[in-house]
């Protein structure tokens, strides 16, 4: 294709072997200010692209003397880089598919929306002008770089794949094991895209009442139902002219999966209660840590949906394939923590700590890794995080096999002891930690009839006494969670709820009590006896006042 030779902007070549859909179109993008070149067969286009060059080719996907793919495989192959959309007839949807997965950057289905081509032109104009931008320099990579941090293989051919994935304007699936990075990936496509300036929103499919998801994804009109006060938009039009991100995306309901094919299908939505439907320009990214194909053929997912969604895919690698990453990782997480938490210096990890990460397989990949470090920030009394302010690993490598495997053998109490270790997690079972409660006073002797009764036992492993009884499988986390909760509760109890008295029974220091506050939501208790002890002084100067 011949080199531009002047600095006035390139025109969009239109395919169509209709004249009056040619003439329309011709009308309407001139009117957004865009010249335009028309061509009415396959052969004149070819002959059109070799004369010059063009910003956008918009073509029809059927021409009297051939395919209009072929227009967009050439054009896919070709250096330039230059979009083309497709122009699809009413319900055509297999066809738009296979063209986006042809290279197509977006399609538009007859009868042509001058709405929806307006924003065709738009997006496809934006993109080249950030293409042109990064013949000098790449800031789109420095946007995926600063997301998606990491110098391994797999990530860089994850951002390979993010520049291919940004100039088009298909669904993208993007899979991988939870706390891989997912949203990230899909956050990097949306600002490196022609659609950065426009909102990403994202959405978890899995946390959204089944009655709630029409209303919730396309929104309601005023009395469309008992509480709707006044009208509201839903997921949709909150993303306009963006991304819509459908997190865990095979947790949808199957009726509510036949709805989204159909606002995926004609880009169109209906609030409910409303007489009409409204065009939405959306670009939908899915992410799923289950195997959509496998749901397929187990009847669970919507085939036809499948197909709608899976035009493009991306498959994020797990920290296991990554290790040598975690450096950088560990380190954009750090500078991230000292922002939040206000210190001029981040805290960094000592070379020891920093082995011992690199050890660890993650069963919870960039998630876990996040958690980790958020802990053994809070948890380091000094700038350097030490192995011991990380806690034991393995207990973490168990707690993601408990679903997989039979439960394993209770480690040595020491294993549990957090407060001896300087803050370790998790912490000890109940028994295995005396209780701050003063003493009780000695009660009387029983009577002779009690005496016979046995007595409670007192010997044997402290671990071992807090198993008895204990039936397997049992959740872990949520166990040891309950029970530093009620210790927690226990010492803030005993000292009226004052967290600097409280800290050194628990063997905390303030700052890591705080955090622990935070994480378990005990700041709901605080608050309660905060508003009791108000409750009590006002109701003491109202006694002493009458």
């Amino acid at each position: 294709m011949p080199p531009r030779m002047s600095s006035a902007p390139d025109p969009i070549l239109v395919i169509d072997d209709e004249a009056d859909l040619r003439e329309l179109l011709d009308i309407s993008i001139r009117r957004m200010g865009h010249d335009v070149v028309l061509a009415g067969s396959l052969a004149e286009a070819r002959e059109k692209l070799a004369q010059r060059r063009y910003s956008l080719v918009l073509t029809d996907m059927r021409l009297g003397d051939g395919l209009g793919i072929e227009i967009v495989r050439q054009l896919s192959a070709a250096p330039e880089r230059v979009p083309v959309a497709v122009i699809t007839a009413y319900g055509s949807a297999d066809n738009a598919v296979e063209a986006l997965k042809a290279g197509a950057f977006d399609y538009i289905a007859k009868p042509v929306s001058l709405e929806q081509l307006r924003s065709l032109v738009l997006n496809a104009l934006g993109r080249q002008q950030r293409d042109s931008d990064a013949a000098a320099a790449d800031p789109a990579a420095d946007r995926a770089a600063a997301l998606l941090p990491g110098h391994s293989a797999a990530m860089q051919e994850v951002r390979r794949s993010l520049s291919r994935l940004a100039r088009s304007m298909a669904p993208v699936v993007i899979s991988g094991e939870s706390g891989s990075g997912k949203e990230r990936a899909a956050r990097a496509i949306h600002a490196t895209s022609a659609r950065a300036a426009h909102p990403f929103v994202a959405v978890n499919c899995g946390a959204i009442p089944e009655n709630l998801m029409e209303s919730e994804f396309f929104g309601y009109v005023k009395g469309a139902f008992t509480g709707a006060d006044g009208e509201r938009g839903g997921f949709f039009q909150a993303a306009n002219g963006g991304t819509l991100m459908l997190d865990e995306v095979a947790d949808l309901p199957l009726p509510m999966q036949v709805k989204l094919l159909r606002a995926l299908q004609e880009r169109r939505v209906r609030k409910i209660g409303a007489s009409r439907e409204d065009a939405v320009d959306v670009r939908v990214m899915c992410a799923s840590h289950k195997d959509l194909a496998a749901m397929v053929a187990a009847g669970q997912f919507r085939q036809d949906l499948y197909y709608r969604l899976n035009v493009l895919e991306l498959r994020m690698p797990t920290l296991r394939e990554r290790s040598e990453d975690i450096p950088v990782l560990a380190r954009a997480i750090l500078d991230h923590l000292a922002v939040r938490y206000g210190d001029p210096r981040p805290k960094r990890l000592s070379p020891a700590a920093l082995d011992r990460l690199a050890a660890y397989r993650f069963p919870g990949n960039v998630r876990e890794l996040e958690n980790l470090l958020e802990r053994a920030y809070a948890f380091a009394e000094s700038e350097q995080i030490e192995v011991a302010d990380l806690g034991p690993l393995e207990a973490g490598a168990e707690r993601a096999g408990l679903m997989h495997a039979p439960a394993p053998a209770m480690a040595p109490a020491a294993h549990y002891a957090p407060w001896a270790a300087g803050g370790m997690w998790p912490p000890v079972p109940p028994t295995a930690v005396p209780s701050p409660a003063p003493a009780p006073a000695p009660e009387p002797a029983p009577p002779a009839s009690a005496a016979a009764a046995p007595e409670p036992e007192t010997d044997g492993d402290p671990v071992d006494r807090a198993c008895r009884g204990i039936v397997f499988p049992i959740d872990l986390p949520a166990r040891l969670e309950a029970v530093e909760r009620e210790l927690i509760l226990q010492a803030l109890a005993q000292t009226n709820f004052n967290r600097t008295a409280a800290a050194p029974l628990l063997g905390l220091n303030l700052r890591q009590l705080r955090y622990r506050i935070q994480q378990l939501g005990i700041r709901e208790a605080m608050d309660a006896a905060d508003r009791g002890a108000a409750e009590g002084a006002g109701e003491n100067a109202a006694e002493g006042t009458s």
